[in-house]
């Protein structure tokens, strides 16, 4: 632990982070964590139940992910954290000797649950799998994440959604700051010893981030931002964004509200986006993002290319012998035609799915190399610029 100020930062062990390079407000960084080091910007693929959909381990480690995001109220809801645990952590179950990243929760309760009901203890629900009543705390969502394992744990939040008032906005605001001081009493309590999990840690060196909520008001961002770092956490992620709110309001939040966020810790915008999200949110100085597009996406026949997105059902594919994209050096464009690709798709072959999963987070990591390349020679700004002229969102018809 050490002071700055009247602000104390507690780093957990084997976590560390430092800055390496910067281009503008772009950084590029260095995460060490318990599982290995990830060199940032990253993106992270979900493992929503403890698998990348249609892809094994093996294929994840030869596309050179470096980090994964899983999602702890499906692990919650089955096998079960206690589970895991015994099975000496997600880690080990799943196979995966990388870092992992797991969400607190709060998202898939606040979208999949039914009969919420938002309290001061915590949110109250009913399991999507079989119906049985659930209460997840700012202190349960701490216990699960550290049954887990998993190397970077996130606080429980409340997540207001598009379209709400300001004044809705600061209840939620508020409320997830006060689960915040919560659940990193919580934390620090089973670091110290003083808590028993029931279960031994399979992670004793896990990280915990704090989440900077308010909408898309500036004001209620800049008093969460200030609040959440008194609290002191080991990184910070800006939440509550990609909920339906138009695309330049989204990069204006994360414009002014990532250099709130201390400059020695990491900075995660959680669930964006789409390629052009990624690019243009480093150039705002977020270091880490995670979202299930490329995956969904992939699994839907949507590809993603240099050009932009491309619909492999289309029937200008038929007897096409071309890669999804000429420029890259994936397995699936190393070897099929989009005609092939696409003949897949039409008939339900599983191979489609894991194909074009490849292809897909190849695009996203490989994007993610090229953004960290062009930081180190202080060519970002070129790189961007290049990017947008080239990268439509728009699939071609």
């Amino acid at each position: 632990m050490r002071g700055l100020g009247r602000k104390t930062f507690v780093v957990s062990t084997g976590f560390q982070f430092s800055v390496t390079h910067r281009d503008g407000g772009a950084r590029r960084g260095v995460l060490t964590t318990p599982h290995g080091t990830v060199e940032t910007p990253a993106f992270m693929p979900v493992g929503t139940r403890g698998a990348v959909k249609a892809v094994t381990p093996r294929d994840l480690t030869d596309l050179g992910v470096q980090m994964l995001l899983g999602n702890t109220y499906h692990l919650y809801m089955r096998p079960g954290d206690d589970l895991i645990a015994r099975a000496g952590g997600l880690h080990r179950f799943m196979a995966w000797d990388r870092p992992i990243l797991t969400d607190s929760g709060g998202y898939q309760v606040f979208s999949l649950a039914t009969l919420r009901q938002v309290t001061e203890d915590g949110v109250r629900f009913r399991s999507h799998v079989d119906g049985a009543e659930h209460l997840l705390t700012p202190e349960s969502a701490v216990d699960i994440q550290l049954r887990l394992g998993s190397d970077v744990a996130m606080v429980l939040d409340e997540l207001p959604g598009s379209g709400v008032s300001e004044s809705e906005a600061r209840a939620a605001m508020e409320r997830t700051l006060r689960w915040a001081r919560r659940a990193r009493d919580r934390f620090l309590a089973v670091a110290a010893g003083g808590e028993d999990l029931g279960a031994p840690l399979a992670t004793p060196g896990q990280a915990q981030f704090g989440i900077v909520q308010g909408g898309i008001h500036r004001p209620l961002r800049e008093a969460s931002a200030a609040a959440t770092e008194a609290i002191g956490f080991d990184g910070y992620a800006i939440g509550g964004l990609s909920v339906g709110e138009p695309v330049d309001v989204m990069y204006e939040v994360v414009g002014y509200t990532a250099p709130l966020l201390p400059a020695e810790r990491p900075r995660y915008l959680m669930g964006t986006g789409m390629p052009d999200d990624l690019v243009e949110s480093v150039a705002r100085g977020v270091d880490l993002f995670d979202c299930v597009l490329p995956t969904r996406n992939a699994r839907n026949g949507q590809l993603f290319t240099r050009q932009g997105r491309l619909a492999i059902k289309n029937a200008r594919y038929t007897e096409d012998p071309a890669p999804p994209d000429p420029e890259c050096a994936c397995y699936t464009c190393r070897h099929f035609s989009r005609a092939y690709l696409r003949h897949l798709f039409l008939a339900g072959e599983m191979t489609a799915a894991t194909l074009n999963t490849l292809h897909n987070l190849h695009f996203y990591l490989d994007t993610m190399r090229r953004i960290r390349e062009a930081i180190v020679f202080g060519a970002f700004e070129k790189f961007r610029q290049e990017f947008r002229e080239r990268f439509s969102r728009q699939s071609p018809p």
